[in-house]
């Protein structure tokens, strides 16, 4: 059973015997409580992904508000999704493949979307003029 606690940008939820904890300390895009809900739904129906070919682009940029293609640094990876988790110490949301392992802070999350079918968008904030997106495709059967 799930059991949902709410104070200043804190979202605690127990599931699966675990402890989700979502801490955002920097600039919003949504709600905090709205983004932390729509990450925990994510997180807690990608099951259905797992044994799908799997697609994370990576992009490091300096201006939220202005993402230049030209001025990101990008890097791809393909895989067939395994499994994921949520490591409580160190506060990361993981996904792995075979010989692919990717972590997201659920602490850096500012903004999160899902700007198609299968197609998924994080937002971390590492400091004031760092920024790493995060698209995630799966190439599902359904």
């Amino acid at each position: 059973m799930s059991k949902i606690l709410n104070s200043k940008f804190q979202l605690y939820r127990y599931n699966w015997n675990l402890e989700f904890y979502f801490g955002i300390y920097y600039i919003y895009q949504m709600n905090p409580e709205e983004l932390n809900l729509n990450i925990l739904a994510f997180f807690e129906s990608i099951e259905k992904y797992y044994g799908c070919k799997t697609e994370i682009t990576e992009g490091l940029f300096s201006e939220l508000n202005d993402l230049d293609a030209n001025l990101t640094t990008w890097n791809l990876s393909k895989f067939d999704l395994i499994r994921s988790a949520y490591r409580k110490n160190g506060g990361r949301f993981m996904l792995e493949g075979n010989s692919m392992y990717y972590e997201i802070s659920g602490e850096r999350i500012i903004d999160f979307k899902q700007p198609g079918r299968h197609k998924f968008e994080f937002i971390e904030q590492y400091s004031e003029t760092v920024f790493r997106i995060t698209k995630i495709r799966f190439h599902s059967k359904y």
